[in-house]
């Protein structure tokens, strides 16, 4: 009997040893007011309020997901300001990311005109171990109010997110929370994907460090 309770405590230590844990830093950007923060907050703690405020200078998240039997993924959501775009923190705040949501409002066109600058500045600051783009997603937000009439067709979304480099788009509503789990199952994926080729321990792929990012007096919300 003895034998046995070893061998199966060596058992559940052998399982236990083959669980893998990821931290992963997935930044989420676009324009003031396209709802960055309603779809974390929906996200994480299945909240939605009208009220947030906007954020300033960037914001946090954690997400614990049970991906499978053997593998535990720690989201960590990055929240950058809609104007931190024209800052120079922004490489800071992107540092060591490894994949990003880039989130638009339907209702206003011009913040999906800015989509291009968002990505291009993602691209220039923040790359996988091989060279190429983190996956980012794109987030049309907002899709239970009326779209703006210059709001491309499905066919031409498939073809501006193919032209610049996204990997998948998705029509989102944070208030009625329509399609969020699905766009972050789908850039986990991806992450989890490239994680293979990343240079790292098992255990530290993505991981990242939160002490001294925000640099003394640089002001920040806990909400949007």
């Amino acid at each position: 009997m003895a034998g046995e309770s070893a061998s199966g405590e060596h058992g559940a230590a052998a399982g236990a040893s083959e669980r893998r844990e990821y931290l992963f830093k997935v930044l989420v950007i676009g324009e003031l007011g396209v709802g960055k923060t309603s779809i974390i907050k929906r996200y994480v703690h299945q909240l939605f309020s009208q009220h947030y405020r906007a954020t300033i200078g960037v914001d946090f998240a954690l997400k614990v997901i049970n991906w499978d039997s053997r593998t535990l993924v720690r989201l960590q959501l990055w929240d950058i300001a809609g104007q931190e775009r024209f800052g120079n923190m922004t490489r800071v705040y992107y540092k060591e990311a490894v994949g990003a949501f880039v989130v638009f409002d339907v209702t206003r066109g011009s913040t999906f005109e800015a989509i291009t600058k968002w990505k291009s500045d993602l691209d220039s600051k923040v790359f996988l171990p091989s060279g190429g783009p983190i996956p980012a997603i794109l987030l049309a937000n907002k899709c239970d109010q009326k779209k703006e009439n210059s709001i491309q067709s499905s066919s031409q979304m498939d073809h501006f997110c193919k032209e610049n480099g996204f990997v998948a788009w998705f029509e989102t509503s944070a208030k009625d929370n329509v399609n969020i789990d699905e766009a972050a199952r789908c850039l986990v994926e991806n992450i989890l994907q490239n994680s293979k080729n990343f240079p790292v321990e098992e255990n530290d792929v993505g991981s990242v460090q939160l002490d001294n990012v925000t640099p003394p007096g640089e002001p920040k919300s806990l909400c949007c």
